[in-house]
């Protein structure tokens, strides 16, 4: 591992000042420092957030909606009832997404600003081309866990678990930086790697991501997250899926799905939505769906499995939002 230096945030203000020049923030850490380990991750300094106040927990603004802290620990969204009454989705997204050590410390932040999980881009003998190599090894090289859509120069795929619940429920995040603070959807956070673009995030240099915001509005749908692993529990999911819609009299509307594990983003077709809205819920529409949602996906030599798994995890949340 690389020396680097340490310094601990006084406040938000202070954190922005000292994450010039390249500095890298860390809360939980429980992604960062095994990158470290594994040289991936090099940081001259690092500065830790885990001082600042105002930046955990939760609360509802009546009329505005649920603000999430992003230091806010996994584990406190996963285990508080009063949360999983207004917005079960977390909880669902959650129970799975590792072990309770991890949960415990990883953050909201965290979670959303994870590196990918490819084999490739983790070891420092490939100089695959996220890392500003020629090429992508998983390509032709073993890539049962890679992209089947979406993909161009990087097959990798985007890991958060929470992701895909928060942006079925159109959330947004907030950042704060050198230049100011800013609002985005949280689906904008996240970069499909290609051409000059050799990142997974748009958060700038300096940058500070200190909020999450699920809309009021958003919070009256009906939600359901389902995740395939390769074992039981605590794995990244192979598929993932987060649906959301009105329901009324039998039918969906406002209809949301997206999808981790397939793609380099978290993957949301919007005329695989427009599909179903206000239309009574049967498999067959369920099935058109799912089909407009792969309707341009280009499996791997050993992902094409992923296909039908996906499908399946899209009629079943359909199925439970629809219960």
């Amino acid at each position: 591992m690389r020396p680097f230096s340490y310094a601990r945030a006084s406040s938000l203000a202070d954190a922005i000042r000292l994450l010039r020049g390249g500095a890298v923030a860390i809360a939980g850490g429980t992604d960062l420092l095994g990158l470290m380990k594994d040289g991936i991750a090099e940081p001259a300094r690092l500065v830790d957030l885990t001082g600042l106040d105002g930046l955990r927990g939760w609360r509802r603004e009546r009329g505005v909606g649920l603000r999430i802290g992003a230091l806010t620990p996994l584990v406190d969204l996963e285990n508080s009832d009063q949360l999983a009454r207004l917005f079960p989705i977390a909880r669902q997204a959650l129970a799975g997404a590792a072990t309770v050590q991890l949960r415990t410390m990883g953050t909201v932040g965290g979670n959303l600003l994870q590196r990918n999980r490819c084999w490739y881009f983790r070891s420092e003998a490939f100089p695959c081309w996220l890392k500003g190599g020629t090429r992508c090894f998983a390509f032709d090289g073993d890539n049962r866990y890679h992209a089947i859509v979406g993909a161009e120069e990087c097959n990798a795929v985007a890991p958060s678990d929470l992701a895909p619940a928060l942006i079925a429920y159109d959330a947004t995040v907030t950042l704060r930086g050198p230049r100011g603070s800013r609002t985005i959807p949280l689906a904008d956070l996240y970069v499909r790697p290609s051409g000059r673009e050799r990142r997974e995030h748009s958060i700038r240099s300096g940058e500070v991501l200190t909020e999450v915001l699920v809309p009021h509005g958003a919070l009256q749908r009906s939600g359901a997250y389902l995740k395939a692993m390769d074992r039981k529990a605590w794995s990244f999911a192979l598929v993932s899926v987060a649906a959301a819609a009105r329901v009324r009299e039998g039918k969906l509307r406002d209809v949301r799905i997206v999808l981790g594990g397939v793609a380099p983003v978290p993957w949301r077709v919007a005329e695989a939505e427009r599909a179903l809205d206000g239309r009574p819920l049967d498999d067959a529409a369920a099935a058109r769906a799912a089909d407009l949602l792969f309707a341009d996906a280009l499996p791997l030599k050993d992902n094409a499995y992923k296909i039908p798994l996906a499908k399946e995890l899209v009629r079943r949340a359909l199925r439970a939002i629809a219960a």
